[in-house]
């Protein structure tokens, strides 16, 4: 079968010929690859700044975000059936009895930092036609989200960084009258950094939730991405002619800060504009800068004590954020049907691999390799 793969080794990117997996336990599942989404750190990846393959082996298939078909189950097998729809857990538990996360199937929060990762940390990936994996890292996605399944996985960002913030401002009055249906953030104002996948998902979750939006971007006002960002009830500001400087004139107190970029200098420019009680999530990962960059860490430091404000990081998901993920897609999908659609800009063969990965399109949203 088809498979995409990374040999860090010798710095190559490949479409290969690999065996087809077969069941090795009674909860096995075998899985037909319908959708794999292309991201950042898929390229990032091809460009070997991370990747490690599994044991003994000398490439990794890559590929994270994934919609799949179960086309055989083990015996001992029985969330599953055949047909059904699903989009597998991308993080594996570390082996270690003492991890309480992983012990908890909070592999989302290991402390060890020995999980593994399918497509990105000692695990084969989804960028291939089948694959073999446990029942237990399975969730069900409605036949009803099959064209757009496969933003499930990068939803889950978001996801847990709303679970996140609802834990944190527990600790203050926080909740205030919200439409039926959300989570009470009814009266708060969220700024999104970035209109990307991860950004626009993040939006339209804050959008649902009941937070006035705002997506902070580059891209003038008639783009594809701000015009998304319209069609969704959230405000599209242009970073070009936006200084971050300017966003409280524009926004208001700023409750809350999604960022999904991973640039670093627009984060701390940003940072310290939170406003009092605000929380700021960090969702990016950056490369190493060209040289070291001066932040009045002073002044970061007065706001985070005064303002009774939070900066937190939120990486990978665990199965409430997936399941989470679904119900909020099904939810976007009767809301905005065709915003959600237009989130994915192309569907690609597997053979046009190195035209997605290696040199992207600039005005890409989300772009898919289709196998099926």
């Amino acid at each position: 079968m088809k498979a995409v793969a990374i040999y860090p080794g010798s710095r190559e990117v490949k479409l290969i010929d690999a065996p087809e997996p077969r069941l090795a336990g009674s909860a096995d599942v075998r899985l037909r690859i319908l959708d794999v989404g292309i991201c950042g750190s898929d390229r990032e990846l091809c460009a070997f700044k991370y990747g490690t393959p599994p044991a003994g082996s000398d490439h990794l298939v890559i590929g994270h975000e994934s919609l799949g078909e179960v086309v055989e189950v083990g015996s001992g097998v029985s969330r599953l059936r055949v047909g059904d729809l699903v989009v597998p857990m991308v993080r594996r538990p570390c082996p270690h009895a003492a991890c309480l996360a992983c012990s908890a199937d909070r592999q989302d929060f290991c402390f060890t930092g020995d999980y593994t990762e399918r497509g990105i940390k000692e695990r084969h990936g989804f960028m291939t036609e089948y694959v073999v994996d446990d029942e237990r890292f399975m969730n069900v996605v409605p036949r009803a989200l099959r064209d757009v399944g496969v933003l499930v996985e990068p939803l889950t960002i978001a996801e847990k960084a709303l679970a996140q913030i609802q834990v944190v401002q527990q600790r203050l009055p926080w909740a205030c009258p919200a439409p039926a249906g959300t989570r009470g953030a009814g009266c708060h104002r969220a700024v999104v950094l970035g209109a990307g996948p991860v950004g626009i998902l993040g939006a339209m979750a804050l959008v649902a939730d009941g937070y006035e939006t705002f997506v902070y971007s580059r891209g003038g006002g008639d783009s594809p991405r701000a015009r998304v960002v319209a069609a969704i009830g959230a405000t599209f500001l242009d970073a070009e002619r936006v200084a971050p400087a300017d966003l409280p004139q524009r926004v208001g107190a700023i409750d809350v800060v999604y960022e999904a970029t991973g640039v670093s200098a627009l984060a701390f420019d940003v940072l310290p504009l939170l406003g009092t009680n605000g929380v700021f999530v960090f969702t990016g990962v950056p490369g190493r800068a060209p040289a070291p960059r001066q932040i009045d860490t002073d002044g970061l430091m007065r706001n985070l004590v005064l303002q009774n404000q939070v900066v937190l990081g939120s990486v990978n998901a665990s199965r409430a954020d997936f399941e989470a993920a679904i119900r909020d897609l099904t939810t976007f999908k009767e809301r905005w049907p065709d915003t959600l659609a237009a989130l994915i800009t192309g569907r690609f063969s597997i053979d046009a691999f190195a035209g997605q990965l290696l040199a992207p399109p600039a005005d890409a949203i989300k772009n898919v390799i289709a196998l099926s």
